[in-house]
């Protein structure tokens, strides 16, 4: 009897495990060198639908020039909203070459939609300002082996 409580038990702690982990930021994440015109930007790669659930969610800051890179398998309409994500970001809607669909300021924590004004295949997320600041905007080329691949 005490193996099958203990088996349970750890069962039950297997199934329950990626709730917890939702409650803290995703730190091992790989990472990729992006430009924007003469700027640099190192972003955290968020390409399966685990990584780009949870996002930049829980985090308290984040590097001037750093970012979160979400890559999607198939070009589509994309979607954002802020829930528990702390940090006022920008997001920007990007082509499959890297130009710049459409960008979105997003506040935290609500739930209003964001979207993209087309299907893209990637969405970069910096902190709310930072394309603004360095006049990066809808029709601007971002450079990067993501935006190299074939389609």
């Amino acid at each position: 009897m005490n193996r099958r409580l203990a088996s349970l038990f750890c069962l039950l702690a297997l199934i329950a495990m990626p709730a917890w982990s939702q409650d803290k930021p995703q730190t091992q994440l790989p990472r990729v060198a992006l430009s924007a015109g003469m700027h640099l930007i190192n972003a955290q790669v968020a390409a399966t639908p685990e990584q780009r659930s949870i996002g930049l969610m829980h985090r308290r800051e984040m590097p001037i020039n750093e970012g979160m890179l979400f890559v999607f398998e198939q070009a589509g309409m994309q979607c954002f909203w802020m829930k528990n994500t702390l940090l006022p970001l920008t997001a920007a809607f990007v082509a499959n070459d890297g130009t710049i669909v459409n960008l979105a300021d997003m506040k935290p924590q609500t739930l209003d939609s964001h979207c993209s004004a087309q299907p893209v295949r990637f969405v970069l997320e910096m902190n709310q300002g930072w394309f603004a600041k360095r006049g990066i905007q809808a029709g601007s080329k971002l450079g990067g082996a993501p935006f190299n691949q074939p389609k």
